[in-house]
């Protein structure tokens, strides 16, 4: 067995179906771990071949992932999210390196996400490189942030073909997304025993929401990718006052 697909999922019937179409050529494995969700993604899962395995949905979503790559045989691990699809491009790109002795433990694949109406280029967005292809037990997620990449041990090279990333396919769904992870960022900061005060205040309103909306939208270029590029800019700076309120939120609720 050359490759398992494995795949942490919660709630994506719409997009399973789609993302295990673009790997069934691909893959000799797929592994679905399932946090219980609500619609049919396990039976959609189930009746593409993939082995499934319903859990509990965890707050750290990585908790998940990691039970999925456990499950795996394959000599190479392909991890994806339901929202992500293997271009045809990449998918020959991936066939060619596990057919091969590679050097490199892990890979790198460039990322192209869609958000609201289109494809960012800019703003820091494009390539988004993210490890997702490695060698069975030369990867581990950590676990311990919603924000962190597989640890590989072992040296790390780059793909050339982009995975397509169909995360913010509307408003509506950037917001839901937007809200869970600035909860998980403000409840990271508690464990971290970090509380608010004056310094946090100005550094979480003022500095971080200005430097940010800088770097992406004008230093790297964010206003190419027209309203799309300065919605992102400015929403993605405005996750840090709202995760500095949350804190307070709890820090408040702790002392009640």
């Amino acid at each position: 067995m050359n490759l398992s697909v494995v795949l942490a999922t919660y709630n994506e019937a719409e997009n399973i179906g789609p993302c295990l179409a673009t790997i069934k050529d691909l893959a000799d494995e797929i592994i679905v771990v399932d946090g219980s969700s609500t619609d049919k993604t396990r039976e959609i899962a189930q009746k593409l071949g993939a082995k499934v395995f319903k859990t509990d949905n965890k707050p750290i979503f990585h908790l998940n992932k990691q039970l999925a790559v456990d499950k795996a045989r394959g000599d190479w691990i392909l991890q994806l999210d339901a929202d992500e699809r293997v271009s045809p491009e990449l998918s020959s790109e991936i066939e060619k390196i596990i057919k091969t002795k590679s050097e490199f433990s892990g890979y790198y694949l460039p990322r192209k996400n869609w958000f609201l109406t289109r494809f960012l280029t800019k703003g820091g967005q494009y390539p988004d490189y993210v490890i997702r292809l490695f060698k069975r037990k030369q990867g581990r997620f950590p676990c311990q942030s919603v924000h962190e990449q597989i640890a590989i041990n072992g040296p790390i090279g780059y793909l050339k073909n982009p995975l397509i990333h169909l995360s913010d396919t509307s408003f509506n769904r950037y917001l839901v997304r937007f809200n869970r992870y600035t909860s998980l960022d403000a409840v990271k900061l508690l464990r971290l025993k970090k509380r608010p005060n004056l310094f946090m205040f100005f550094d979480y309103f003022i500095f971080k929401p200005w430097s940010w909306f800088f770097l992406t939208y004008f230093r790297h270029k964010g206003f190419v990718d027209g309203l799309p590029g300065f919605i992102f800019s400015l929403m993605s700076s405005l996750r840090f006052p709202v995760i500095y309120l949350k804190l307070w939120e709890l820090s408040y609720e702790g002392r009640v």
